[in-house]
C-alpha cells in the first residue's frame, strides 16, 4: 500500500461495496463548451480505502493550432506540447477505457463532462454519458460551516480543508487535490447516512434547487 493510501484513507469512512470512482479534469483553451479545444484530461481513481495514485491517467491532446498566450500561463502547456500531443481520438479511447464501469466524480462537473462529450464526439469516439458526481455543491451541502461567505471556488475549499495542490491549474494535480477534497467530503456524508453515489448525486441536485433561489 503506498504512503498516499495510508494517508488518505484516514478519512474515507466509505462502505466497502463503494466501488471505484474516477476524479477526472480538464484543462481547454478557454471556457466556452461548444468552441473551445479540450487539451489534456487528468483522473485518479478512488476507492472505500481511499485514493489510488496508481491507477491514475493524464494525456495531452495535439491541437495542431496552439492557444493563445494567456490561456497557455493559465494551464502551462506550451504550443509545441499542444502541437506534439496525442491525437484526440486515441487520447480519448484511452481515456475511456481507463475509466472503465467507474462513476465521475470531480468539481464543477458540468463544465468537464460538456467538453468531453464535445471532444469525444468531434473524434467519434463513443464516450458513454452517465452521472457525475459534483463536488462543489456537494461540499457546499455538507460543509456549510467551512463554506466562506463570497466563496466556493476549488481553491477555497482546498484551503477550508488544508489541501495543498502544488500544481493548480494542471489536469493531473488538480485531479488528485479534487480526490482528497472528495474523501473528506464522503467521510462527512458517511456520518449522516448519507453512503453510496446515487445518494450523493440527488443529494448534488438538491443543493443546486436550492441555490438557484427556489
Amino acid at each position: 500500500m503506498s504512503i498516499w493510501r495510508k494517508v488518505f484513507s484516514r478519512e474515507a469512512a466509505a462502505p466497502a461495496e463503494v466501488g471505484r470512482w474516477v476524479v477526472v479534469d480538464t484543462e481547454t483553451t478557454g471556457l466556452d463548451v461548444a468552441r473551445d479545444t479540450l487539451l489534456a484530461i487528468g483522473g485518479v481513481a478512488v476507492d472505500a480505502d481511499g485514493v489510488l495514485p496508481g491507477d491514475s491517467f493524464e494525456v495531452v491532446l495535439r491541437n495542431a493550432e496552439g492557444s493563445d498566450h494567456d490561456n497557455i500561463l493559465v494551464h502551462g502547456i506550451g504550443r509545441h506540447a499542444q502541437r506534439t500531443g496525442v491525437p484526440p481520438a486515441e487520447g480519448l479511447a484511452a481515456f475511456v477505457q481507463w475509466v472503465g464501469d467507474a462513476q465521475y466524480a470531480g468539481y464543477h462537473t458540468d463544465f468537464d463532462r460538456a467538453v468531453l462529450m464535445r471532444a469525444a464526439a468531434l473524434a467519434k469516439v463513443p464516450l458513454p454519458d452517465r452521472p457525475w458526481l459534483d463536488l462543489a455543491p456537494l461540499a457546499a451541502a455538507l460543509a456549510p460551516d467551512k463554506q466562506k461567505k463570497g466563496g466556493g471556488t476549488l481553491d477555497d475549499w482546498l484551503l477550508a480543508f488544508g489541501i495543498e495542490c502544488p500544481v493548480r491549474h494542471n489536469a493531473a494535480a488538480d485531479a488528485l487535490a479534487t480526490a482528497e477534497l472528495l474523501l473528506h467530503i464522503r467521510a462527512r456524508a458517511a456520518k449522516q447516512g448519507r453512503t453510496g453515489f446515487a445518494s450523493l448525486v440527488k443529494l448534488t441536485k438538491q443543493q443546486k434547487w436550492l441555490a438557484s433561489g427556489h
